[in-house]
């Protein structure tokens, strides 16, 4: 690799283990091996090389999330049959997947003050509806675009806050039956 993959690397090794508000430039160069005038001259500057590498982080988690939830689910599973087992690995993803989804969670905090990062966010949530109402539904994208936009922004809301509690006190982690169970429980 080159200088400039090595300090992308090197940020994105920094976001997992410190955070994107605790890593400093010096830390970037020492994960990469690089000086830290390598951040200046290919990057212009430490928050341009943070945001490069958090948006391709965010991209690579996407792509592996998607793929990982995805994973066997039978093709005739009904709705909620489905909705359990893409549950199930939401959960097991969030231990996997912890540094990152703790990162998100710390930028939501910062979004004010980084205008690139908060348009990059929400280009995201956007897929992830959209990849989100897929995945717990079976829907075929462009099926129909107002139940997708709806069915995604209750599915993202839903992960946000099982996230969020999940980051607090893991043991206390519905499992995608406990889930299913809440909602017929609501729906009465």
């Amino acid at each position: 690799m080159g200088n400039r993959e090595d300090l992308l690397a090197g940020a994105k090794r920094c976001l997992i283990e410190k955070g994107y508000t605790r890593t400093t430039a010096r830390d970037i160069a020492t994960a990469s091996g690089v000086s830290l005038a390598g951040i200046g001259y290919h990057f212009k500057s430490k928050e341009a090389l943070m945001n490069e590498a958090l948006f391709a982080a965010m991209q690579e988690w996407g792509d592996e999330l998607g793929a990982t939830l995805a994973a066997d689910i039978r093709p005739d599973a009904t709705p909620l049959e489905r909705f359990e087992a893409a549950w199930d690995r939401v959960v097991e993803s969030f231990t996997r997947l912890r540094p990152l989804w703790v990162t998100q969670f710390e930028l939501l905090g910062q979004i004010d003050h980084v205008p690139e990062v908060r348009e990059q966010l929400v280009r995201g949530i956007k897929e992830a509806r959209l990849g989100l109402a897929e995945l717990f539904e079976g829907a075929v994208l462009g099926g129909d675009p107002e139940r997708e936009r709806l069915t995604g922004t209750v599915y993202q809301a839903m992960l946000t806050g099982f996230l969020s509690q999940w980051l607090l006190d893991p043991d206390s982690a519905l499992s995608g039956r406990e889930v299913v169970t809440a909602l017929r429980m609501i729906a009465g």
